[in-house]
């Protein structure tokens, strides 16, 4: 029997894949302190495969970084050795993972931030309070703007941060470089009213994003560097008045340091008859970098099949979905039944419940 677009291998740079389906980095809130904690050991290795690729959740690169309680780091050396034994569960599974780095910008508040001091980001226009999924309301300090001669001390933190990685055995970094965060606050118009070199011109709002790029392919090489952008995405009041040219642009300009890989959200899907419709939005962007393209943004088996048979996209990544099904290459390849994920625990502490508890298919059955 012939296998299904998303169980056929690929090869990315010196990595070879079995299969399509990559665990997106999803935030889950269990790293107490700051520091990864040995449950991740399970959670991470649950989901590994061999050949599979998995990227960590959201990993901030600094102490100024933090927006939210318990979000892993990895700027200290206790951070480094934190992460050691995850990785090596992984990798014992015969898995290949990357690491997301990222800074929150102004997405914080004065008590995520050291000394309680006022969060970072390209511009002083505070968020307005959101209400988060579970109904509370969450509050947003307002930013300072981050002067023009502190900008490399940024891109050193993500520099050192790659570098982290690599010393604790991920095999790469991506990025992160999307979702209304401190690098897509410098790159969409509505969160940069700059007047230096990094504001203004789309070239210039996208400079920063560059230079965390070149900074990092230059300390741990091209081929371990992915990055994670969202040019249609509107969030947390980060949005661009022209998502394609952003895409394209940051598409173009990626080809320069011949990065790993291009990992990239969908626009926001709409409902048709009873179902979300994936826009299918990402394939300008696709045709124009050079490397391997990740695409995300609501996709289920069927989609996640078409898209690759289509040639839409190289991999397909997954979240909510590999969240609840750690087994979910499996289950796709059997074309088995889902289990349903409980949106209430995404960001609970519990090291157990709507962690590591979700069941394989043979506990299922």
């Amino acid at each position: 029997m012939e296998p299904i677009p998303l169980m056929t291998p690929y090869k990315t740079g010196k990595f070879d894949l079995s299969h399509r389906v990559v665990l997106a980095p999803l935030t889950r809130q269990r790293s107490y302190g700051n520091v990864p904690q040995p449950h991740a050991i399970l959670y991470y290795s649950q989901r590994a495969t061999k050949g599979g690729l998995l990227i960590t959740e959201a990993t901030g690169v600094s102490d100024m970084a933090q927006g939210s309680t318990d979000t892993p780091g990895i700027w200290t050396k206790e951070h480094v050795e934190a992460w050691k034994p995850i990785v090596n569960a992984v990798h014992e599974k015969g898995g290949i993972f990357f690491c997301q780095i990222w800074h929150v910008g102004r997405v914080s508040h004065y008590k995520y931030q050291p000394n309680g001091q006022a969060p970072i980001s390209s511009t002083d226009k505070q968020i307005p309070p959101q209400t988060l999924h579970d109904g509370t309301v969450e509050e947003y300090s307002p930013p300072r703007v981050l002067k023009t001669e502190e900008i490399p001390d940024i891109v050193n933190d993500f520099r050192l941060a790659a570098r982290n990685a690599i010393e604790a055995g991920f095999d790469g970094v991506e990025i992160h470089g999307a979702h209304a965060y401190l690098i897509e606050q410098f790159m969409k118009d509505s969160s940069n009213n700059r007047t230096d070199k990094y504001g203004g011109s789309l070239e210039n709002r996208c400079r920063f994003a560059l230079e965390v790029v070149e900074a990092i392919t230059n300390e741990i090489g091209p081929d371990r560097v992915g990055i994670w952008l969202s040019p249609f995405t509107d969030y947390m009041e980060c949005f661009d008045s022209d998502p394609q040219a952003l895409g394209l642009y940051m598409a173009q300009a990626l080809n320069k340091f011949n990065i790993l890989y291009c990992h990239m959200v969908e626009p926001r899907m709409a409902i048709v008859d009873g179902r979300y419709q994936v826009p299918h939005r990402l394939l300008p962007m696709r045709k124009t970098f050079n490397g391997t393209f990740l695409a995300a943004g609501g996709y289920d088996r069927e989609e996640g099949n078409k898209v690759v048979a289509e040639e839409y996209t190289d991999l397909v990544v997954y979240g909510r979905h590999f969240l609840a099904n750690p087994d979910l290459p499996r289950r796709f390849e059997l074309n088995a039944p889902l289990n349903k994920y409980n949106r209430l625990t995404f960001y609970t502490s519990d090291p157990v419940e709507g962690y590591t508890d979700y069941p394989f298919l043979e506990e299922s059955s």
